[in-house]
């Protein structure tokens, strides 16, 4: 006759029914989890330049980070993303700077909205109901839970046999089986999405190339580094010819010192438009360097031409002096 303790050894024992549940739960959980890693996880890369600079995309490439591309537009990013981390930046406000600058598009990957947050969001949630499900329907019953759901005959035990741990209702199997379906199909999801990460997926279109090599040519200027902002201003003219950008390139070149190489670009410009106020401004102010006997003729036309120009009265003062 079994004692108390076979009765409590018959009733720890776990059925196979029950372990192979526990493996499927386990099994489960473990693929969510590994998928979930494989597609937010990054590659181990150690230059922060380049971790920065390969979540940012290329104005002037197709499909191409900065971080990858040669283009003259790719290198000057770079070189303000190392700029802005010497300075103590964190990468988050490296980033936004640039998206405040030149849109969310300079984004290699846009901010997660809609079905691609819940991507993110949902595998959390099913990973807990799953594993809450799985400890409600295999966990034993406690023995008094047991008897009172058992019946006056199952009360009239004996006190010393003790009461095997009974299974769960069918309302708790079929929650344990919904939610394992759920955790298999949010798996089979994950590792769809993370295998898209290694196919070549169409190219999102990129933003302006020439709006963002004007405006990071701007910020150069800005900083004061006017033969990188000129090397911007010549790539800018390759894809858009223009008069304007024509003279955004004078005017960095006189600042470069560079007053040879600005007069020639302002002739180009004055050889189209020989009324340009600001194409005289720019020739004026370089033929002091480079031609100084015609300087002055050059810029009292431009005072003619637009008395009421910003820079008119620098000019007034610099002739009289």
């Amino acid at each position: 006759m079994a004692g108390p303790l076979g009765g409590a050894a018959a009733g720890g024992a776990m059925s196979p029914r029950r372990s192979l549940r526990l493996l499927v739960v386990a099994a489960l959980l473990a693929a969510a989890a590994v998928g979930l890693l494989r597609s937010s996880s990054s590659g181990p890369d150690t230059d922060p330049v380049r971790t920065v600079a390969g979540g940012l995309r290329c104005p002037a490439c197709q499909g191409e980070s900065v971080a990858d591309s040669a283009s003259p537009i790719a290198a000057a990013m770079r070189q303000s993303v190392a700029e802005q981390l010497a300075q103590g930046r964190s990468p988050a406000e490296i980033r936004r700077w640039f998206v405040e600058r030149y849109g969310t598009d300079v984004l290699a990957d846009p901010p997660a909205r809609g079905v691609s947050l819940l991507l993110w969001a949902v595998p959390a949630l099913a990973l807990l109901a799953a594993g809450a499900a799985a400890l409600r329907t295999l966990r034993p019953r406690r023995p008094e839970e047991a008897a009172g759901r058992a019946g006056p005959v199952a009360r009239r035990r004996t006190p010393g046999s003790a009461a095997p741990p009974t299974p769960r209702g069918p309302t708790a199997r079929r929650l344990w089986w919904v939610s394992s379906a759920g955790v298999t199909l949010l798996v089979v999801a994950v590792a769809v999405a993370a295998g898209q990460t290694g196919r070549p997926a169409p190219a999102a279109p990129p933003a302006d190339p020439v709006a963002v090599t004007l405006q990071l040519a701007r910020d150069l200027e800005g900083q004061q580094r006017y033969d990188a902002a000129a090397a911007l201003y010549r790539e800018a003219l390759r894809d858009r010819p223009d008069d304007g950008i024509q003279l955004r390139l004078a005017f960095a070149l006189l600042r470069a010192d560079d007053a040879a190489g600005a007069e020639r670009a302002v002739r180009e410009v004055l050889a189209r438009s020989p009324e340009s106020p600001d194409g005289l401004l720019v020739l004026g102010l370089a033929q002091r360097r480079t031609r100084p006997a015609e300087a002055p003729s050059t810029l009292r036309r431009f005072l003619t031409l637009a008395p009421h120009h910003p820079a008119a009265a620098e000019i007034r003062r610099l002739l009289d002096s």
